[in-house]
């Protein structure tokens, strides 16, 4: 596996249980979305599986909000790895993102888009995975709601931001492509990523990262054969089409909770065994009983 690979090299120092826990990697970035280049970066997500002690504390006898916690574990990062014996002699340079389980549900209940995007690259981007990232993999719509839009959104309009911002190092990577085609295309190439993104989550309920239009599109913007003004009049009409869009769709508003702790719970046993001494997994009657509660609490207000 790619992280014991590079750590028995000493290129890198995770946790020691990380490698042996890790339970998925993905390539992200330009190539998972399809437009990857030479010179691309190689960017890696993924998540682990923590000793039992870090994600129940309280087996470690901790009690919430008395004494010193015991060690806890929400993600570790580690960027520039370069190992010069990969492909061949030529090298590679990575970028890792490594979450906790429970932190990487976390986000993706929160529609956090990159995390959204790791669990639906193609099966080629794959690099590692298990048992139990499978049955995540199998339950991936269930993150995919209404929440991702103002996210999405909130990005677009960071990169046409950035896009226009000062000038970046000379002879950086994006200084050079400023220089080439009269605008950093890596900014707006994103702007066109994520809406399109947003366009097919509210109309498919589904996203495919390299689908073939948006993937087209993406290339001809590096490739400098679209115009800044015509990529931001783009954005803007394509804005306002996803607000009408967003408020047709039928996804739902916000994740269904009960289901994602109970998928939760699921990887968790599968990976420790039998929970039943750690906490109470109420059964299936229980949660649907406590549903029809609450739906009827509401329609009283």
């Amino acid at each position: 596996m790619l992280l014991q690979e590079l750590k028995e090299k000493n290129l890198i120092s995770p946790p020691t249980w990380l490698p042996m826990n890790t339970m998925y990697l993905a390539t992200m970035g330009s190539i998972a979305y399809g437009v990857a280049e030479d010179t691309s970066d190689f960017d890696v997500y993924g998540w682990a599986v923590p000793p039992r002690n870090m994600v129940f504390p309280h087996l470690a006898g901790y009690i919430n909000g008395f004494g010193t916690p015991p060690p806890s574990f929400n993600n570790w990062q580690k960027h520039h790895v370069l190992d010069k014996d990969a492909l061949g002699g030529k090298g590679r340079e990575y970028d890792f993102s490594i979450f906790s389980i429970v932190k990487y549900f976390d986000l993706c209940m929160s529609g956090n888009p990159n995390m959204i995007d790791s669990l639906f690259v193609p099966q080629s981007c794959i690099l590692h995975s298990t048992n139990v990232s499978n049955m995540v993999r199998e339950e991936r719509h269930l993150f995919i709601t209404k929440l991702i839009w103002p996210r999405l959104k909130g990005y677009a309009y960071s990169q046409l931001h950035k896009a226009s911002g000062k000038n970046p190092e000379k002879g950086s990577k994006r200084h050079k492509l400023r220089e080439k085609h009269g605008f950093d295309s890596k900014f707006l190439y994103h702007v066109v990523r994520l809406l399109s993104q947003a366009e097919q989550i509210f109309l498919e309920g589904d996203l495919d990262l390299q689908e073939k239009g948006r993937r087209e599109h993406m290339k001809a913007i590096r490739r400098g054969e679209t115009s800044e003004k015509e990529i931001r009049q783009w954005a803007s009409d394509k804005e306002a089409q996803l607000e009408k869009i967003y408020l047709d769709s039928k996804l739902p508003q916000k994740p269904d909770e009960e289901r994602i702790k109970k998928l939760l719970q699921n990887c968790l046993e599968e990976h420790y065994g039998n929970l039943g001494k750690v906490f109470h997994m109420p059964s299936e009657d229980k949660v649907y009983l406590r549903k029809i509660k609450e739906i009827i609490q509401e329609a009283n207000v």
